[in-house]
C-alpha cells in the first residue's frame, strides 16, 4: 500500500508497521519465520497513493490541486449532468471538504473516477501529532483494508486485503494454486485462535467455519485453504 503524504515530516520508503495481532501469533505459534505488512510512504506523489495523509490544517494545499483541474474542466463543458457534478464539487472543495468524504450516487461515481481528482482518493486529515504507526492505521481504516492472517510454526503472516473481500481472493493472495485448487476454507476468530493449542484444536473444538469460496472474510480471522491442484 503506498501513502501519498504533504505538509508532515514523515520518512520516505517503506514502514514496517507494528501489529499487535501478528506478535500475538508469533509469540503463541513461535513462529520460524514472520511476515509483516509494510507501508511505503511517498512524498507529494498522490497519482499512485491508495491513500494520502495531510494535517487537518493544511488540507486546503491538497483541496486547491482538485479546485484548479475541475476550474479547467467546467471551462470545457456544456450545460449538462457532469458539469452539474462538477459545480457540485466546487462547492465543496471551497468549503474545504475532500471528495472522498461525500457520498456520490453510482453514475457521479463514474464520472468521478474518470475525471479523477486526487481528494476522491482516501485523504486522512491528522493533527500532526501522531505516531506513524496510528497513521498507517488510519490510512488502512480509510481506504477500506483490513487483514487477515494465516499462521503456524513455520510462519506467522499478515495479508491485506479489501474489506469484504471474498475467501476466494484471500486464497489467491497467497497463492494462486490456492484459488485454483480451492476446495473449501476453514476460518477461526482471533480470540477462539489464541484460546486453543492450534488451528487444529480449533477445528476438534467446533470453533472453526467450514466455508466456500464466496465466503466474506472478516478482519483478523486466521484462515486455512483446503485445495487440490
Amino acid at each position: 500500500m503506498k501513502i501519498g503524504f504533504t505538509g508532515i515530516d514523515l520518512p520516505e520508503g517503506k514502514t514496517k508497521y507494528r501489529d499487535e495481532t501478528l506478535i500475538a501469533l508469533e509469540e503463541k505459534d513461535k513462529a520460524k519465520k514472520v511476515s509483516p505488512f509494510f507501508a511505503e510512504f511517498i512524498k507529494d506523489e498522490f497519482i499512485q497513493s491508495d491513500a494520502i495523509v495531510v494535517p487537518g490544517s493544511k488540507v486546503l494545499d491538497l483541496l486547491i490541486l482538485d479546485m484548479e483541474k475541475i476550474e479547467t474542466r467546467l471551462s470545457k463543458l456544456e450545460e449538462g449532468d457532469e458539469k452539474a457534478l462538477m459545480t457540485k464539487c466546487m462547492e465543496l472543495l471551497e468549503q474545504e471538504k475532500p471528495l472522498c468524504d461525500v457520498d456520490f450516487n453510482d453514475e457521479e461515481r463514474k464520472i468521478m473516477i474518470a475525471t479523477a481528482p486526487i481528494s476522491f482518493k482516501p485523504v486522512v486529515q491528522i493533527e500532526g501529532t501522531e505516531d506513524i504507526n496510528t497513521i498507517i492505521a488510519l490510512a488502512l481504516e480509510k481506504a477500506n483494508y483490513m487483514f487477515f492472517y494465516t499462521s503456524g510454526p513455520k510462519e506467522s503472516h499478515a495479508w491485506l486485503v479489501k474489506k469484504g473481500s471474498e475467501i476466494i481472493a484471500c486464497a489467491e493472495k497467497i497463492h494462486s494454486d490456492l484459488a485454483r485448487g480451492f476446495i473449501k476454507g476453514d476460518v477461526v476468530s482471533f480470540e477462539d485462535y489464541m484460546n486453543c493449542h492450534n488451528f487444529n484444536d480449533c477445528k476438534s473444538k467446533g470453533l472453526a467455519k467450514l466455508v466456500d469460496r464466496d465466503y466474506i472474510v472478516q478482519p483478523n480471522e486466521i484462515i486455512e485453504i483446503r485445495f487440490n491442484v
